[in-house]
């Protein structure tokens, strides 16, 4: 159902609101003098403050890693990562897998995510992993992985199997990075999550932008 409300005290104006099956409640806001940003359940989703958790955090993976040619965004959402991938790694080849249509559909009306040039695929990224991590013949140099449903994460993608499904994804010198909300009881979550990681990867240095931790893991 698309809306056009104004709050006159903060400015605030609500572009859409429209509920999905997957995600609930989902609404496009955009404040005075800012551009619009995607919400679920009053969490930004896309936009907004999620854009300077990841510039902060692919700053500083690309202090380290130069050359990237291939990148994989798992929970692409509206596209807000795949810009900035785009504007780190010119050159990238980027897969954003999302499971939600409903949002990419937003991505591409609000956001600019047709302007990306990026390979969108709308399925589960669990199915994603698992099918080419058997085929074996793309490696990502660089995989982000976001994947929430308001403030939660599912399950299935906190565990041992998917971290190391995942990693087979990883080229030889390549980089993860993990996501983690952490605030209030969010923050044991992360910690308890960290400690999963650290049982699958070489290496896992932990990034603070925000109210979220960012997990960069190395093979």
């Amino acid at each position: 159902m698309a809306m056009s409300v104004v709050n006159f005290l903060s400015g605030m104006k609500i572009l859409e609101d429209i509920k999905s099956p997957i995600n609930g409640r989902i609404t496009v806001v955009k404040n005075l003098g800012m551009k619009p940003y995607i919400q679920v359940g009053g969490l930004t989703q896309s936009g907004g403050v999620v854009k300077g958790v990841w510039k902060n955090t692919l700053k500083k993976v690309a202090s380290s890693k130069e050359q990237v040619a291939r990148v994989l965004i798992l929970g692409l959402g509206g596209g807000t990562v795949a810009g900035l991938v785009r504007k780190f790694w010119l050159e990238a080849k980027i897969t954003g897998v999302e499971i939600d249509p409903i949002f990419v559909a937003l991505g591409k009306k609000y956001l600019g995510l047709d302007e990306k040039e990026i390979e969108i695929v709308i399925g589960d990224a669990q199915e994603f992993i698992s099918v080419h991590g058997k085929r074996k013949t793309v490696h990502y140099d660089l995989i982000l992985v976001d994947m929430y449903i308001g403030d939660e994460v599912p399950k299935k993608f906190e565990t041992l199997s998917f971290m190391k499904k995942v990693k087979r994804l990883l080229s030889k010198d390549g980089s993860i990075v993990f996501n983690r909300l952490y605030y209030g009881t969010k923050r044991s979550e992360a910690v308890k999550f960290g400690k999963l990681l650290e049982k699958v990867f070489s290496k896992v240095n932990v990034h603070y932008p925000e109210a979220n931790v960012m997990f960069i893991c190395k093979q």
